[in-house]
């Protein structure tokens, strides 16, 4: 895309805000080009200048009560050690939607002047897909195409442009300079890879080593019918799906907790749709908090001596303690969010006659102290999609072009928690 501004129109600064309705917009001949091929779709302002569209809030509340879409102009001059990306993809995840209701542990700090903007703000968003569009001086490895992803969370992705000092250490570089690395890969993948996928990696490799546990288990020869169990709840979550289809390719098995849907029909169409995907039981959790739940668990577990070692909880309340329930002598519970908002009290019994440990995973401080692995984390998954061996969540895609409204992203950001969705919401970026 392009824009053209009056002559007698004034260049605005960097970062300055600019909503002149002398902008015009021309469409630019590489929007049908496929992914594969390097794209130039964007809003030009005089002399190069770059038309950027934001969201920002400068307060905390409801996202449809405090975002609010900012345009700003990005100079063509670009600091050293910089690059100029236009975003891809970006997925809406429930962190993003607690960040803006001041609910998420950390509270970002709001920042004068971001982006011209006449209060404090915060771009939201922590993941998304980009390209290089231009690259300042000082840079390397980085070219013009290449897709990139950010290094950290906080970010700041909900945009349809960015300007990145500090581009090495602020990217990670999934191309680096490789179309061909491009191949088989979609930008709504690469966008949501470096959140659920990696939870569900680290919590089933870091707490307990199941793959080890499979092969001893095997070498005994202890009668077992299979690789190592893990349980989860909230099976059917980003998460969830992931830690099913990673355990299927570890050789580990699976039970795997989900709420029921409206009909019977459809919760059985779900658990098919997890079994496909290489769940190895599938669950309700009215089944689940049941009392005959233990007499299932005994049948699945060739009446305990094929131990679950490993519970990934993301619900809490009853879910949570029927998880403690159901893990075996010296097992450890991950616990990774709390989605039925009922507080859990940690049960001394169990702690200390089955010798039970409890763990809290949150992969912003584990990528940030582990920046490296996160990097290879991904790295593999990646190349797991491009083998078509892993599938990302559904998704319900929103497109965001230069025209579209306010009330329409704000509304795609708001929905992310109401009730049952049929996918993810992310942000696929358009004519920008």
């Amino acid at each position: 895309m392009a824009s053209v501004l009056r002559p007698r129109t004034a260049l605005p600064r960097l970062g300055a805000s600019t909503t002149s309705p002398s902008l015009r917009r021309i469409a630019s001949p590489f929007s049908a080009l496929p992914y594969t091929q390097a794209q130039r779709r964007h809003v030009s302002g005089p002399y190069g200048y770059t038309q950027s569209k934001s969201l920002l809030f400068s307060s905390f509340g409801e996202p449809t009560d405090v975002l609010s879409l900012h345009t700003h102009s990005i100079s063509p001059s670009l600091p050293s050690g910089s690059v100029l990306l236009r975003t891809l993809a970006a997925p809406v995840n429930p962190a993003d939607v607690n960040t803006i209701q001041g609910t998420y542990g950390v509270k970002p700090p709001f920042t004068p002047h971001l982006l011209g903007a006449p209060q404090p703000s915060v771009i939201p968003g922590n993941e998304a897909c980009f390209e290089v569009t231009a690259i300042g001086p000082n840079v390397s490895g980085f070219s013009r195409g290449d897709w990139v992803i950010p290094a950290s969370t906080g970010f700041g992705t909900f945009r349809t442009h960015a300007l990145v000092e500090n581009a090495e250490k602020s990217l990670f570089n999934i191309t680096s300079g490789d179309p061909s690395k491009k191949d088989g890969l979609t930008p709504v993948q690469v966008a949501t890879v470096s959140v659920n996928p990696c939870s569900a990696y680290r919590m089933l490799k870091d707490y307990v080593d199941l793959v080890k546990l499979s092969i001893e288990s095997y070498q005994k020869g202890n009668d077992v019918t299979g690789g190592a169990w893990f349980l989860q709840n909230g099976a059917n979550s980003g998460v969830g799906r992931a830690a099913i289809q990673l355990g299927k390719l570890w050789g580990l098995r699976s039970i795997n907790i989900i709420r029921e849907r409206s009909t019977p029909e459809q919760t059985e169409s779900l658990k098919q749709e997890l079994r496909d995907l290489g769940a190895t039981v599938v669950f309700t959790e009215t089944e689940f908090l049941d009392r005959s739940f233990r007499d299932r668990l005994a049948e699945l577990t060739n009446q305990g001596k094929e131990p679950i070692m490993l519970g990934m909880n993301c619900v809490g309340g009853k879910s949570a303690s029927a998880v403690v329930k159901a893990l075996s002598q010296k097992g450890v519970m991950v616990t990774y969010g709390g989605m039925s908002r009922q507080s859990f009290p940690f049960p001394t019994g169990p702690q200390i006659f089955k010798r039970l440990r409890f763990e809290g995973f949150w992969l912003s401080p584990w990528g940030n102290e582990n920046p490296a692995e996160k990097k290879k984390t991904i790295e593999e998954v990646l190349q797991l999609m491009r083998e078509k061996k892993f599938q990302e969540a559904p998704v319900q895609e929103v497109t965001w072009d230069w025209d579209t409204e306010e009330k329409t992203l704000k509304e795609a950001v708001q929905g992310t928690l109401e009730g049952f969705r049929s996918g993810k919401g992310v942000f696929v970026f358009g004519e920008t």
